[in-house]
């Protein structure tokens, strides 16, 4: 995480010298991909019955952002973000007669807050890196475990939420903070934002063993890419 954001500032100082003045505000809309990941502080800890089960979510992100540009191309974007993401596992033997699999959904609410550098390339053409921290607030996070009669192929199901359930011994708090590192194109008002947001805390914990007070934690990391365009600009 340090040697990161080391190379970022780097980078920052690396290309103040091309600033040029750039647009001063903007307010705009964005949607894109994002992909929720929960990483165990323990990798040897493979828990089949649990939300880490279901390493990767997949899904979109949609949010509102306001951009403002201080001086010399310096300046920070703020904005809100919404995420839903899903992921399900393949089937798998539970014994000589079942077979499991599982579906997990995921939504939260994101307040960001970015320091950025924008330089221009070209003309009304913009390079932006950018780094900076993320308060996640989840909204749901609910596993539907499937199970099949392999003689009578029957199907039951029974529904989880991990915020508001013991889930085989999993706990899963709401309040989540990343920080994040990033680049955006920019081209007039459109653009292009993409970046890697580390899990700072460890809202998740699993104990593997029941009646232990041995717990494995972990973390949400997130990847995301997004396209965009500013609503209202002010070039002034």
């Amino acid at each position: 995480m340090k040697k990161v954001l080391l190379t970022v500032l780097v980078a920052l100082l690396a290309v103040s010298s091309w600033a040029v003045e750039t647009p001063k505000s903007g307010f705009g809309v964005q949607i894109g991909w994002a992909q929720p990941i929960l990483r165990l502080n323990d990798p040897t800890v493979q828990p089949k019955d649990s939300l880490a089960h279901v390493a990767k979510l997949n899904g979109f992100k949609i949010g509102l952002l306001y951009d403002e540009s201080y001086i010399a191309g310096f300046g920070s974007k703020i904005g809100f973000n919404y995420t839903m993401a899903g992921g399900h596992t393949n089937w798998t033997k539970k014994d000589l007669s079942h077979s499991t699999r599982s579906q997990t959904y995921y939504q939260e609410l994101e307040l960001f807050v970015d320091w950025q550098y924008k330089f221009e390339i070209a003309k009304e053409t913009y390079l932006t890196i950018y780094t900076g921290p993320t308060l996640q607030c989840g909204l749901m996070l609910q596993r539907n475990v499937y199970t099949r009669n392999e003689v009578t192929d029957e199907v039951t199901s029974n529904t989880y939420s991990a915020y508001t359930t013991d889930i085989h011994n999993e706990h899963l708090k709401r309040l989540n903070v990343t920080w994040g590192v990033g680049a955006e194109f920019q081209f007039r008002r459109y653009f292009v934002r993409g970046g890697y947001d580390f899990g700072l805390i460890n809202p998740y914990k699993y104990r593997q063993f029941e009646n232990s007070d041995r717990y494995t934690r972990g973390r949400f990391d997130q990847w995301s890419i997004k396209v965009g365009v500013f609503i209202w600009y002010d070039e002034n």
